[in-house]
């Protein structure tokens, strides 16, 4: 009986580990064959007057600066806004609110609102920040949409985070004459600096990849302006012109050169967080 029973276990854990293995064998290939088929097709059609340069249906050109720019405008727009507040909620639901149960709701709406569809975002983004604030279709309506989207994400993940640092961390500056503040800030926040910046990640990731709930709040607009007019005005993002590239237009050529662009974006600003989260550490340990 006994050399059966350890005959079906190491089948099974034969048979678990094949699976794992040709399951993460698939996801690479995958990766692999998408980001090479976008930088096959997207490359070429790269120029330097692409990126430099406004779109004019007079002179027949086609340009993306100003796509890129609005881009950099949403999301710098956001992340002033959503950090403050989900790193501000998180620490005080985790370190200083006392009734267990609201925090438990507040958590579970948090959870709810991060699988609403973005349209639907959209759509309210639209109905209140538009048209009853009217603020019009512009650049500051789309951030403020999109606030309301990566806020949960961004709260539920510094929560977590906060969740992880031990208790005995805590104790040990309050029997050190710590106020709770300054525990929190000096103790709690430098040891959980991974989770934010997992959630501001995240929430970057999101704001660079959305375009249903711009199509209803930011616009389609491809004007150049500086950062606090172009905030007012409407502009499509880079995501947003990539739709209307591919689909209105047929400029399949310029949609893969702009998806090469979204893809540089990401993985430069996922590396400047991370670089962030070492320097933080480094300077802790120092």
């Amino acid at each position: 009986m006994k050399s059966k029973s350890r005959t079906k276990r190491k089948i099974y854990g034969a048979v678990m580990q094949a699976l794992v293995r040709i399951a993460s064998v698939t996801v690479c290939l995958l990766v692999i064959f998408m980001t090479g088929y976008v930088l096959i097709k997207g490359i070429p059609n790269i120029s330097w007057e692409l990126i430099s340069s406004s779109p004019s249906y007079l002179s027949d050109r086609v340009g993306i600066l100003p796509d890129i720019l609005n881009t950099l405008y949403i999301i710098l727009a956001s992340l002033v806004i959503i950090l403050p507040l989900g790193v501000g909620a998180a620490i005080y639901l985790n370190e200083y609110a006392a009734n267990k149960k609201v925090v438990a709701l507040i958590e579970y709406a948090a959870e709810t609102l991060s699988g609403i569809p973005s349209i639907i975002y959209g759509l309210v983004g639209m109905l209140f920040f538009c048209r009853f604030l009217k603020m019009k279709t512009s650049l500051i309506a789309g951030a403020l949409t999109l606030v309301i989207m990566n806020l949960p994400t961004v709260m539920r993940t510094t929560q977590e985070s906060l969740k992880t640092v031990p208790q005995s961390y805590r104790e040990g500056a309050f029997g050190l004459g710590a106020g709770k503040w300054r525990t929190v800030r000096t103790v709690v926040l430098p040891d959980c600096i991974d989770g934010i910046v997992t959630g501001c990640i995240l929430s970057v990731g999101r704001i660079i990849g959305e375009s249903a709930a711009l199509l209803f709040t930011a616009g389609f607009a491809h004007t150049l302006n500086g950062f606090f007019d172009g905030l007012k005005n409407s502009g499509a993002t880079l995501t947003v012109s990539l739709y209307v590239y591919a689909k209105e237009q047929g400029e399949f050529g310029v949609a893969f050169a702009i998806a090469v662009i979204l893809i540089a974006m990401t993985v430069l600003i996922n590396l400047s967080a991370s670089l962030v989260s070492r320097c933080f550490k480094k300077r802790r340990q120092i």
